[in-house]
């Protein structure tokens, strides 16, 4: 979603400028960010921490007069020269973090060129040391880097949304590590605050989804890889997967056609096929029934992992009719999953536009 400062403050805007893929206006000039708000996690007291904001003039050239921190505990650094349209340029703000506790600060942007000055804010948490942060949960090991998981699901996006996940982890290595995500497809960014994360010290991973750039929807996922270092050697061991789901859009029906539309109704969304014993598969179904007005379409029928197949016999219901779905489930690929077997559905449903089909076994 763009926003756009022209001669009004809004509150902190323009941040997060590494993690966000979608560019927002951020005043008259045209300036464009990549975020909102750019938050540093944890930091170390007296160890200053270094926010860098990506930024695109869409305006007529101009020239950064100053860009003035409202706290001497805030320093920035900018570009000098005159900024010309089109033109990329980058601006730093560090924080000196010798005061503990939550902490949110703004910069102005100022120029000549501007009607009032664009405000650009930092914010994070200064704690004595890494190790006051919550560790619990850590039980994901990539490496030698803990996590709290390894799977990242974005649920229910719709077209023009931006929706962020966070991961924490901690770095058990004997000394500092400098982790990267590789292999990010194009509707995701990551960032990893902070960039250097010293020994038995957290940081935190920063996934954010661009759904403009999602092809379909229903399901996408994509394999990216935590490595500790720039350049180091991508293994299977340093996996972790990312989902999302993009639902369709019902905005647009008219009263008419949601009095007329199809409606949805599974006999179960938990199917439990037991245990699998000396067995290498089990089977189960349920049933789709379509109580609404108009034909039900399901346009699309996923996997969230390897181990299941399906079989619908019928993506198309009429009113009043039935359609049955069957699962079969493989004990030999289901034994190296990491996440639970799930089934999912797109409809035409505006009541139901997603149905999650969760696939127990033992």
């Amino acid at each position: 979603m763009q926003k756009t400062i022209g001669s009004k403050k809004l509150l902190p805007i323009i941040l997060l400028a590494l993690l966000l893929g979608t560019w927002g206006e951020v005043c008259a000039q045209s300036i464009d960010a990549k975020f909102d708000v750019i938050d540093m996690g944890d930091i170390i007291y007296d160890q200053p921490a270094t926010a860098v904001f990506e930024l695109k003039n869409r305006g007529t050239e101009f020239l950064l007069k100053d860009v003035k921190p409202f706290c001497g505990c805030t320093k920035v650094d900018f570009p000098k020269k005159q900024i010309k349209k089109g033109e990329d340029f980058i601006i730093s703000v560090t924080y000196d973090a010798r005061q503990l506790g939550h902490f949110a600060k703004d910069v102005a942007l100022i120029s000549e060129q501007f009607e009032k000055p664009v405000y650009l804010t930092v914010k994070g948490v200064v704690v004595p040391s890494t190790e006051t942060a919550d560790i619990t949960g850590l039980d994901n090991l990539l490496g030698l880097l803990k996590l709290d998981r390894v799977n990242v699901e974005f649920d229910d996006a719709h077209r023009g949304d931006v929706l962020q996940e966070k991961i924490t982890f901690l770095n058990t290595a004997p000394r500092s590590v400098e982790p990267k995500i590789v292999h990010l497809p194009a509707y995701m960014k990551a960032q990893i605050v902070p960039e250097v994360v010293g020994p038995n010290k957290t940081g935190t991973i920063i996934f954010t989804l661009n759904s403009n750039q999602l092809r379909n929807y229903g399901l996408t996922q994509a394999s990216v890889y935590l490595v500790m270092y720039p350049g180091e050697k991508v293994t299977k061991d340093k996996e972790m997967l990312l989902s999302a789901v993009m639902l369709p859009s019902f905005d647009n029906l008219s009263e008419s056609q949601w009095q007329n539309a199809p409606s949805l109704e599974v006999s179960s969304t938990i199917l439990d096929l037991g245990e699998f014993k000396k067995k290498s598969t089990l089977k189960g179904e349920i049933l789709i029934h379509n109580k609404g007005r108009s034909h039900l379409d399901i346009s699309s029928l996923q996997m969230f992992t390897e181990g299941l197949n399906v079989d619908l016999n019928k993506t198309v219901i009429a009113p009043g009719d039935y359609a049955k779905l069957k699962v079969t489930a493989f004990k030999k690929h289901l034994k190296n999953v990491r996440s639970t077997p799930r089934v999912l559905m797109i409809t035409n449903d505006p009541q139901h536009p997603k149905i999650l089909v969760t696939v127990k076994v033992k």
